[in-house]
């Protein structure tokens, strides 16, 4: 299974559907917050998709929730924007969370940077900003093993200096 994951949009839905048609064959897509309107729109151009979302911090009058809780290919996963567990100070709060509650995945934004890494066999991902600096995340779950593999997109308009990719996670 090929997840997308988007963060903090901004208002830039173009980014967003520039990476959709990039990655055709993802099954799903999840959005971390923050430009709940630019999601909904996406779920209106690629209705065939399964899609997952938060509100964010800047998603005002949103009814999206603060936090979700997911099942995909028997990897439990937890999405949210991440300004709740303080993020910006640091990611100990969300990896705790993630032990304590036995999420495979824990996926969140607010940042506006990157970061993909094991805590031990738990992932955990920010996709960085889809709108403000053009980044975003694929998570590939293998269904007949559950081996994931979780790939940072960079700047499509700049060469890579890093592509982050974790494998064999789970």
């Amino acid at each position: 299974m090929k997840i997308l994951v988007f963060s903090d949009s901004h208002g830039d839905l173009e980014s967003m559907v520039s990476a959709m048609k990039k990655h055709r064959k993802a099954e799903v897509v999840i959005f971390c917050g923050d430009g709940v309107r630019d999601f909904s729109q996406l779920r209106i151009k690629f209705p065939d998709k399964m899609y997952y979302g938060v509100t964010g911090n800047c998603d005002w009058y949103s009814d999206y929730p603060s936090y979700d809780e997911i099942e995909l290919c028997c990897k439990k996963i937890f999405l949210t924007h991440g300004h709740m567990f303080g993020v910006k100070n640091g990611l100990s709060r969300i990896i705790d969370l993630g032990r304590s509650n036995g999420f495979d995945i824990v996926l969140f934004g607010h940042t506006h940077q990157q970061v993909t890494s094991a805590e031990g066999a738990m992932l955990i991902m920010n996709p960085g900003s889809i709108g403000c600096e053009g980044e975003y995340g694929i998570i590939e779950i293998d269904e007949r093993t559950g081996m994931v593999t979780a790939t940072e997109y960079p700047r499509s308009d700049i060469p890579p200096l890093k592509m982050n990719t974790i494998s064999d996670i789970g």
